[in-house]
């Protein structure tokens, strides 16, 4: 028989909707993107991978701007790049080997363009942790002209397929302003991860007591990605006509307990 185990103050938080005061947290690193160009000592561009998220990230200088106080990452059709024969090219930062994040809180506010197959994202892995025995933190996904966001858990525990989608639930959606900014953010604590949108708390991943291992492994250095996305299995195909893309991420800050 499973059991949960959740500390006080993790039961308390679900028990007040985990809106918590931000008086109780100590900004410790931001950066909201004012400058000329972008932040090289804590950002990179990412890769070209395989994987249906990163199978049209290019460093093309088009998919990348900083803009009336905003960092821009674009999804465009590629017409120009003829020595590059993807039929899209995408932007995504992230600040893998630069800036590490273990607990705290991640707080990002954006603003996301829609459209048919356009699939924005923000999220956290390990540094040097295979996926999925590290985990993965996934603090904002949308879908097309979806007016909701996604935000998640995976694992290896998650993803066995045995129920473990359910105990506990490792993801929640929550409405968001589709047209204008919102703020996404996770808490990371030793026993729980607290998701929230505009302050508004979207759901509680505790640590529970299990003989199944890898059920919470997110309390350790973790980097962020922010990236426009593109296609793939989930979001479905992608409408050139609705391109090009683009998604304004206005300022990210992380917070430690006071």
């Amino acid at each position: 028989m499973r059991k949960t185990l959740l500390s006080v103050a993790a039961l308390l938080c679900m028990l007040t909707a985990c809106t918590k005061n931000t008086n109780e947290w100590e900004l410790v690193w931001s950066d909201e993107f004012d400058g000329e160009v972008i932040d090289t000592t804590c950002w990179s561009k990412i890769p070209r991978g395989t994987s249906d998220w990163d199978n049209y990230m290019s460093d093309f200088d088009s998919c990348y701007a900083l803009r009336d106080g905003n960092l821009v990452l674009r999804g465009i059709v590629n017409y120009t790049q003829k020595n590059d024969t993807a039929q899209y090219l995408t932007g995504g930062l992230y600040t893998q080997g630069k800036q590490m994040f273990t607990g705290g809180r991640m707080e990002i506010r954006a603003k996301l363009q829609a459209g048919r197959g356009v699939w924005p994202a923000i999220w956290m892995l390990p540094e040097n942790i295979k996926w999925p025995d590290g985990g993965e933190i996934d603090i904002m996904e949308r879908l097309n002209y979806d007016t909701i966001s996604y935000q998640t858990v995976h694992s290896s525990y998650t993803l066995k397929g045995n129920g473990n989608d359910t105990i506990p639930p490792h993801f929640g959606t929550h409405a968001i302003n589709p047209q204008d900014y919102n703020i996404y953010s996770v808490d990371i604590y030793p026993d729980s991860l607290v998701f929230a949108v505009n302050g508004s708390h979207t759901f509680t991943y505790p640590r529970i007591e299990t003989d199944e291992p890898g059920q919470f492994p997110f309390y350790c250095p973790y980097y962020l990605l922010i990236d426009m996305q593109l296609g793939g299995s989930w979001v479905g195909q992608v409408d050139p006509k609705d391109l090009p893309v683009e998604m304004w991420v206005d300022w990210v800050k992380y917070y430690r307990k006071r």
